[in-house]
C-alpha cells in the first residue's frame, strides 16, 4: 500500500526535477460555476502533465542494473512523456508503447525526448499487453502508469501542494482514468485533512471506476473513443482501487459535449490550453454534477495540457455553438437580384456577422424561382440567435429545418 510517508518521501526525492505548479483562484470560473474555484495547473510541468511526478519517483527508485537495462511502459501519452523526459535527464533508456490513435503531439514529443516509441493497438489495454511482451523479451523494467506504488506516491505530491496552497479548500475534483492520480491525492489529503472532499470525474464513454465501485472490485468496461483520451482506461488499477474505495466522497461521469465545452471555457476564461481529461473536473461543474459545492472552495486539478491542435480547432467551434456564438440555418429566398443582399442586410441589422454562406440552386426543390441560402453566423448568445431568426421570419423569409444552435 501507499502511505503518507511514501508521498512525503517522494516529494523530497523528486523536488529538484519537478515544477511546483500554481493553484490560484479563478474569478471567471467562480462566477460561471457559483463555487470558489482554484485551478491546480499541473499542465505547467515540462512535458505538460502531472505524470512527470510519478515517473521521476519510479525512475529514481530503480536499482543500478534496472537503470542500465532501461524501462518500458504502455501509455496513452502523458506517462510516456514523463518517462521519456526524466529518463533522458537521468540517463535511463525508455521504451513506450502507445495506442495507434494516441494524439500526434504526444507521439512526436516522446520521440523528440529520445524515447523509443512503439505504436500498437487501438486502446490502452492492447498497448499494455504488447508492452508486457516486450518487457519479458528484452529484460526491461515495466513502469505502470497508474498502478505502481512509486508512481502513485509521486502523483500524491499534488495533494500535498494543494493543501499548502489552498488551506481553506473544501473539495478537490480529480479526473479519474486508471486511478493513480486520484489514489495519490486521496491518500495525501485524507491523511492530513480528512474533512476535505475527494471527488472523481470520469468520461461517460469509459466509466471504469464507476463500474469497479459498483462491483466492489476492478472490472473491465467497454471503452468508447473520447475527447478525454487520458482517461480512456477500461480497467482501473488494483492498487489504485484499494486506495481510493474508502477515501472517495463522490464520483460522476461527463459527456463529450461537456468535456469540449470545459476545454473551451478554460481557453476563453483562463487563457489556458488543457486536454479533455484535464477539463473533466470543470465539465462536471458545468453539468451541475456536484450541487452541494456551491459557495465552497473547490480545487480543479488541471492535470494536462497536451491536446492535439487539430482537435482543439474543432473543440473551439463546438464550444462556440454550445454557448450560442455560432449558429447555422437555411433560409428560402427568391432567386431574383437583391434577395441575397436583403438576407445579408437583415442579419447585419441584428448585429450578427456572416461567417459563411452557401447559395444552393441545385437542391432547392422544384420551384425555380426560389433558392436556399445556408448561413453560418456569429452571434453573442442564444437570445441573440432567437432575435435573429425572428427578424428573418418577420421579413417573410422562410427558415427550413431546425437551426443548428447546440
Amino acid at each position: 500500500m501507499v502511505t503518507l510517508a511514501d508521498i512525503e518521501a517522494a516529494r523530497q526525492r523528486i523536488a529538484d526535477g519537478i515544477v511546483l505548479t500554481p493553484c490560484n483562484l479563478s474569478v471567471p470560473l467562480s462566477e460561471l460555476t457559483g463555487c470558489r474555484i482554484h485551478c491546480k495547473r499541473d499542465y505547467f510541468q515540462r512535458t505538460g502533465s502531472f505524470k512527470e511526478r510519478g515517473a521521476r519517483n519510479a525512475l529514481l527508485m530503480l536499482s543500478a542494473q534496472q537503470r542500465t537495462t532501461g524501462v518500458i511502459a504502455a501509455s496513452a501519452g502523458n506517462h510516456a512523456l514523463g518517462l521519456a523526459y526524466h529518463g533522458g535527464l537521468l540517463g535511463i533508456p525508455v521504451t513506450v508503447v502507445m495506442p495507434v490513435n494516441a494524439p500526434l503531439i504526444k507521439v512526436a514529443t516522446c520521440r523528440q525526448l529520445g524515447a523509443r516509441v512503439v505504436l500498437h493497438g487501438e486502446f490502452f489495454d492492447d498497448a499494455r499487453a504488447h508492452a508486457d511482451a516486450l518487457a519479458k523479451q528484452q529484460g526491461l523494467t515495466y513502469v505502470h502508469g497508474f498502478d505502481d506504488p512509486a508512481v502513485i506516491a509521486g502523483q500524491g505530491t499534488v495533494g500535498l501542494e494543494i493543501l499548502e496552497q489552498v488551506p481553506e479548500v473544501d473539495a478537490i475534483i480529480v479526473p479519474a482514468g486508471g486511478g493513480g492520480l486520484l489514489a495519490g491525492i486521496a491518500v495525501a489529503v485524507k491523511s492530513l485533512r480528512p474533512k476535505v472532499k475527494i471527488l472523481a470525474v470520469q468520461a461517460e464513454h469509459v466509466p471504469s471506476l464507476t463500474a469497479a465501485l459498483a462491483a466492489g472490485h476492478p472490472v473491465t468496461v467497454d471503452a468508447q473513443p473520447t475527447l478525454a483520451d487520458g482517461l480512456a482506461v477500461s480497467r482501473v488499477g488494483e492498487l489504485a482501487f484499494e486506495l481510493v474505495k474508502s477515501r472517495l466522497d463522490g464520483i460522476t461521469t461527463v459527456d463529450e459535449e461537456a468535456l469540449a465545452l470545459a476545454v473551451f471555457r478554460l481557453l476563453e476564461l483562463e487563457k489556458c490550453v488543457v486536454e479533455g481529461a484535464a477539463a473533466a473536473p470543470l465539465a462536471a461543474l458545468l453539468r451541475n454534477k456536484f450541487p452541494d459545492l456551491l459557495g465552497k472552495h473547490v480545487v480543479l486539478v488541471l492535470a494536462g495540457g497536451n491536446i492535439d491542435l487539430n482537435l482543439l480547432d474543432r473543440v473551439i467551434e463546438l464550444g462556440l455553438v454550445a454557448v450560442g456564438r455560432l449558429c447555422r440555418f437555411t433560409a428560402v429566398i427568391s432567386d431574383r437580384p437583391g434577395a441575397l443582399a436583403k438576407l445579408a442586410s437583415l442579419i447585419a441589422g441584428t448585429g450578427a456577422s456572416i461567417k459563411d454562406i452557401t447559395h444552393d440552386r441545385i437542391f432547392s426543390g422544384p420551384e425555380l424561382s426560389r433558392v436556399r441560402a445556408t448561413c453560418i453566423v456569429e452571434t453573442t448568445d442564444r437570445d441573440h440567435i432567437q432575435k435573429l431568426l425572428q427578424t428573418i421570419r418577420d421579413a417573410g423569409i422562410e427558415i427550413v429545418g431546425e437551426p443548428l444552435q447546440h
